[in-house]
This record gives structure tokens, C-alpha cells and sequence, in this order.
């Protein structure tokens, strides 16, 4: 049986427990304050967000190289016989273009995977990869696979702001720009196109939580929920307010509760609340 490696990129948010359990290997991107550049887990949490507020010029992201990808596939390929490697959305970064180069070196023995969503969205379906891989599936078993996966997984989450998101060129299809000035906060989900899509409006970011529950039990028509996972940037009692209203709406138990990333951060801005599902 081949041994497969398992790799993501920063932007899927993944919690130290989480890479550990499953053996999942990070590329970082990279954030610049001014003349400052960091790797995205240099900066987490408080103090990335903290620095964003304060910054008069938004921070600038950039995805990892090719050779960033080589060095991290041509260790692993001593250990491993393949490699499956899960990115952000090609149509939000160059990531996935990088990894594509870098597979060049190596031929077939790596197998790179659009996720086509962001942050969690990418979580849930490295795990789901980590856990085929544990039940000895084929690389080109669990691939094929996450085509099914991508089509069960659903991303939704709330702005404080449009601010950043315009700022930094990620609007998608992000209507509704005035909406700053009459305090409506959008409910943006990633389409299965990989970028942003408006899906409802609300008047305040409450509402705009509890539009999040509504859709998701809306769009399981019929399905099972087999995982949820909540994220939110420097809004934790919001989060958690979204977090508790899922669990009960939808009778499951986040796996993951944590911080939006810096790469991620950085276009979303403070005060967002999102989550992300997978159906059955």
C-alpha cells in the first residue's frame, strides 16, 4: 500500500490540534506590514488583527512560491510514495498555480486539488482526505472523492465591513457596497464557482447570524450534517454566539472553533463570523 503525505496551505485555518491528529503538512503564505513581512503563523491572532486596525495602508498577501511547494514535496517524497496537496480557490489566489509548477519536478507521484473555497471550507475537506487515507484508500481514490466532498461542503459567512474586502480586490460578486453606509451586513458564501457570492443582507450582524443557521438548514434538504466548524476574526463572543446557535439549530457539535487567519484576515477584516458544514 502506498504511503501518502497529506498537504494544505495556512489559509484553511486548521488548529495546531488538528495538522497533529491527522499528520497534515502547511505551507504558509506570507503578510506584509509596510517593511515588514511575516509568515502567516508568525502573526496570528490577536496580534495580526490588532496591527490591521492600526495599519493606515492595508497589508499586502502573497501565495508561496514554487519552490516553496518543491522543497516541502521533495522531503516528504523520502518519506512517502504520494502526495495529495488541497488549496485555497484558485479563483482567490495563486496558491494552487504555485503547487501546479512545483508538481512539474515530480510527475504523478503528486495529485494538487482546487479546493475551490477558503479558510475551514479547505479544513473540512483535508480532514475528510486524512481520514481516507487512514481507511487505505488509492491518492486517486480519495481525489476523485473530493469532487463529492467539494459538493457537500458549504462556507458562509458575515462582514463588520466591506471595507477590506474591496480594498484588497477579493469583491467577487459582492454587491451592495452602500450597504456600509446604511449598516447592512452581507452573508457572503463561496460559490461553487470558488469566489465570493452575496447570498442575503441583514440589518444587523445578529440577524446576519441567525440568517447563517436559517440558510444552512435550508440547504441540507434532506441531508445530514457530518461536520460543522466555526470561525470568526477578532469577534469571539460573536462566534461563539454563532457557534452555540448552530449546535442546536443543527444537533451537532463544532469540531473546530477558532481564529480566521491572517491571509484570510487580512480581505475580511475584524468582526467577521462565519462557519463552515459538510453534508452527507
Amino acid at each position: 500500500m502506498n504511503r501518502i503525505a497529506l498537504v494544505t496551505d495556512s489559509t484553511a485555518d486548521l488548529t495546531e490540534e488538528i495538522m497533529q491528529e491527522y499528520d497534515i503538512h502547511v505551507v504558509p503564505l506570507k503578510i506584509r506590514f509596510k517593511d515588514e513581512e511575516y509568515l502567516d503563523y508568525e502573526i496570528a491572532g490577536d496580534k495580526f488583527y490588532e496591527l490591521l486596525t492600526q495599519a493606515k495602508e492595508l497589508p499586502t498577501t502573497s501565495q508561496p512560491s514554487p519552490e516553496d511547494f518543491a522543497c516541502i514535496y521533495r522531503n516528504l517524497l523520502e518519506e512517502y510514495d504520494e502526495i495529495i496537496s488541497i488549496h485555497i480557490s484558485s479563483g482567490l489566489s495563486g496558491t494552487l498555480n504555485s503547487a501546479n509548477i512545483a508538481k512539474e519536478k515530480f510527475g504523478e507521484r503528486i495529485h494538487i486539488v482546487d479546493s475551490k473555497t477558503i479558510s475551514l471550507g479547505i479544513g473540512l475537506m483535508v480532514v475528510e482526505a486524512a481520514k481516507n487515507i487512514r481507511e487505505g484508500l488509492s491518492a486517486l481514490q480519495i481525489v476523485e472523492g473530493l469532487s463529492a466532498v467539494r459538493k457537500n461542503v458549504e462556507v458562509l459567512f458575515t462582514l463588520n465591513t466591506l471595507e477590506y474586502l474591496q480594498k484588497g480586490g477579493r469583491i467577487g460578486k459582492v454587491q451592495g457596497m452602500m450597504g456600509s453606509l446604511l449598516n447592512i451586513k452581507p452573508v457572503v458564501r463561496v460559490g461553487d464557482d470558488g469566489i465570493y457570492h452575496t447570498y442575503s443582507k441583514a440589518r444587523s450582524q445578529e440577524r446576519a447570524i441567525n440568517s447563517i443557521v436559517q440558510a444552512f438548514q435550508d440547504m441540507a434538504r434532506g441531508r445530514k450534517y457530518k461536520s460543522l466548524v466555526v470561525a470568526h476574526g477578532a469577534a469571539q463572543q460573536a462566534g461563539l454566539y454563532l457557534k452555540e446557535a448552530l449546535e442546536n439549530a443543527l444537533q451537532i457539535k463544532a469540531k473546530i472553533f477558532t481564529q480566521v487567519g491572517p491571509i484570510i484576515g487580512v480581505h475580511t477584516g475584524p468582526g467577521t463570523v462565519g462557519a463552515g458544514v459538510l453534508f452527507e
